[in-house]
């Protein structure tokens, strides 16, 4: 059976989780309110404190569903928890991040500078002049939003130039030598 679709979801203080008709789940908390549909084939209980998810039968279909039903309402919950955030970093002479009302102003060597409205639901922190932080309460539109950023100027192997996550590692080379 599925380890992780097994595990119950701990609902924290101040969290309201509401699973109405065709598993349409509604997650309130302190930073704000997601939902989403979740599929029919799954059973989403409230015990207590405590959601369980349970699949109707052992199909390859029905394994695969199980773990990830669980893993989208924990995510929910979480976010509005806690909310998530993501880490982007700038590297590269002349490389910056402004931050104009809700826009995000990248000067990254092209011969514009490149805008970034934010979207809803999401804002943008810029700490310094090479550090965005992503933050909200879906982590998906966290991870995507980080992804477009990234994708602006994505680091190269040679100088490490470009946008790169906090936490990513780039996996440097070696630029050609010259003939003797």
């Amino acid at each position: 059976m599925s380890r992780i679709g097994r595990m119950p979801i701990a609902v924290p203080a101040g969290v309201t989780v509401d699973i109405a008709e065709n598993n349409k789940v509604t997650v309130k908390g302190p930073k704000g309110t997601l939902e989403r549909v979740l599929p029919a084939e799954m059973e989403i209980k409230l015990e207590g404190s405590e959601v369980v998810v349970s699949r109707p039968n052992d199909l390859k279909k029905m394994k695969s569903l199980h773990g990830l039903t669980r893993t989208l309402i924990n995510n929910m919950v979480i976010g509005v928890s806690e909310g998530y955030e993501k880490k982007l970093e700038i590297n590269g002479v002349g490389y910056r991040a402004q931050k104009q009302g809700k826009k995000l102003v990248l000067s990254l060597g092209y011969s514009h500078p490149v805008e970034m409205e934010d979207p809803e639901g999401l804002e943008t922190v810029v700490d310094g002049t090479n550090i965005i932080v992503v933050k909200g309460i879906d982590k998906e539109k966290v991870g995507q939003y980080a992804a477009e950023i990234r994708a602006k100027r994505s680091p190269e192997p040679y100088k490490g130039k470009g946008i790169k996550y906090a936490d990513e590692v780039i996996r440097r080379k070696v630029g050609k030598t010259g003939k003797k």
